[in-house]
């Protein structure tokens, strides 16, 4: 399922092909994030194919509480449901568990808690996990885990990390299940486990030997970007990849600024989520080959150069800087689209050089030319 195509002599960085039921992913890849089906700012799947996106993920705890997963189901499944054909990935569910939920309750078959939205009680374990993630019929469903809190204490880091690899052996079972099922929409939804571990290094490699052998299609990172320095997290991933399979795709779970996925890349990622590029656009904050720039401030009232004279997307090939301004001060829908649509070019066409980049044996010079204005 999973080629690669080169490898950078001075890094861990490599470039490489994952083959899924909808489609090749040529990695390293960003995947946009449309929690809800949809990206904010008004983005739509035209959209998303316009700006060479090549894959989206999405939300299972949001989509099971609404519009519902059997309602998507019914439908034919969220590639139909949303009109996209390329590849999906949905979380499972079990970050938002942790962070969003009141109340909530932690036992061996799941955890119990109540809706953010309107307070319904509400249970989810491995198996609803997959069962959900099966109605969505998404082309890669992820493991039902724990997301600790990355400063918790190293014993309730150690129960929590056990119990991921039990609930995992669980998600592989149940998922093997459904896509035997008559009734299953994509009977080769593919499944991808979840190293925790925090900042325990020796915790987090124990569980990479252990999840490794569960020989599944890809292994993610769960449990950093919660709190613990950069160098932390950098630390992590120097110490953890190399206990993941050498010959299976890596993916560090929300995964971030500009700095965060090139390193990341650097250390043998290859695939990174991350609400950054849409959050920030919708706020006016852009990304682009000079460093990052707010488009609030008064500087550019009057510039009538796009926002970034090198990019190619939609809002620079059209737009100045200082309309997009306007936009957004005028609080028009329109200036929030074309910043996200920027944005996640950015993101996009990052990936697609960095890879261009590694097959050409130059990854660390490419790294450090783009992160240079960001570092000023």
């Amino acid at each position: 399922m999973f080629r690669i195509l080169a490898k950078d002599n001075k890094t861990r960085a490599k470039k490489g092909e994952f083959e899924t039921p909808h489609g090749v992913i040529q990695t390293p890849v960003f995947m946009n994030v449309g929690t809800a089906a949809a990206i904010k700012g008004a983005v739509s799947t035209v959209d998303l194919e316009e700006i060479s996106t090549k894959v989206q993920l999405s939300n299972t705890y949001h989509l099971h509480l609404r519009p519902g997963d059997e309602i998507i189901a019914s439908l034919g499944g969220l590639h139909r449901f949303m009109s996209w054909d390329k590849p999906i990935l949905t979380d499972s569910g079990g970050f938002q568990v942790f962070s969003l939920a009141a109340l909530r309750k932690i036992k061996e078959e799941g955890v119990y808690f109540s809706s953010h939205i309107d307070g319904r009680k509400i249970f989810m374990g491995p198996e609803e996990s997959m069962q959900i993630q099966s109605h969505l019929a998404s082309t890669i469903a992820m493991a039902f885990d724990e997301c600790p809190p990355a400063k918790a204490g190293k014993e309730y880091i150690e129960d929590s990390v056990q119990r991921t690899t039990r609930w995992l052996s669980r998600c592989k079972t149940e998922l093997n299940r459904l896509n035997e099922l008559p009734e299953t929409i994509n009977k080769k939804q593919m499944l991808f486990g979840i190293n925790q571990g925090a900042i325990f290094a020796d915790i987090r490699i124990e569980h990479a030997k252990r999840i490794s052998e569960f020989d599944l299609p890809g292994y993610a990172i769960g449990g950093l970007a919660v709190g613990e320095s950069h160098e932390e997290m950098y630390y992590i991933l120097d110490e953890v990849i190399p206990y993941l399979p050498a010959t299976k795709p890596v993916y560090l779970m929300g995964v971030g600024t500009p700095a965060n996925i090139l390193e990341g890349i650097g250390r043998g990622v290859d695939f990174f989520d991350c609400v950054y590029p849409s959050r920030n656009g919708r706020h006016g904050h852009l990304y682009t080959n000079y460093g990052k720039l707010n488009l609030f401030n008064k500087k550019y009232e009057l510039d009538d150069q796009p926002i970034d004279e090198d990019c190619n997307c939609p809002a620079c090939m059209r737009y100045s800087r200082a309309y997009i301004r306007h936009l957004l001060k005028a609080g028009e829908m329109l200036g929030m689209r074309l910043c996200v649509l920027h944005n996640l070019y950015y993101y996009n066409k990052m990936m697609e050089e960095a890879g261009e980049a590694i097959a050409e044996g130059n990854f660390t010079s490419y790294k450090q030319t783009k992160l240079k204005f960001y570092e000023n």
